[in-house]
């Protein structure tokens, strides 16, 4: 079983398949920061200064000494909020996420040509009406 599983990851798949992880893991960063840093403040700007991050309904009790306007305290707090706001800028993260996987796999595609099928040859019909001809020849 050693032997089996030693020889199921030497396969070149699961290195790559690693690779692409520790890879997505990485691109996923930067997207986060993209949408974060760069993006959510110009839509915010947009929508009149608005900041998705902050964007909560609470549900539950403010213990005492946390601001009830801040949503990482009142999370790390542990108050019941229903935090629209960062679904919203994780929906925008992963459509950013997925447009850009879409361009790099449509790239990949054109770059990577399928080779030219080879030339068909002759169908079993033609050759046994090309063998019937000889033998009538005969």
């Amino acid at each position: 079983m050693l032997s089996e599983f030693r020889e199921f990851i030497a396969r070149g798949n699961v290195i790559d398949l690693a690779v692409g992880v520790i890879i997505g893991g990485a691109f996923a960063t930067i997207t986060k920061s993209l949408t974060e840093d760069i993006i959510m403040p110009v839509v915010g700007a947009i929508f009149g200064g608005v900041d998705f991050s902050n964007m909560f309904i609470l549900l539950g009790d403010v213990p005492a000494g946390v601001s009830p306007t801040d949503y990482a305290k009142l999370k790390e707090a542990g108050v019941a909020m229903f935090g629209y706001g960062a679904f919203i800028t994780a929906t925008i993260n992963f459509l950013i996420l997925a447009w850009i996987i879409f361009l790099l796999v449509k790239t990949v595609n054109k770059v990577v040509r399928k080779a030219p099928d080879a030339p068909a040859g002759p169908s079993e019909v033609d050759i046994l009406t090309e063998i019937r001809d000889e033998l009538r020849k005969r």
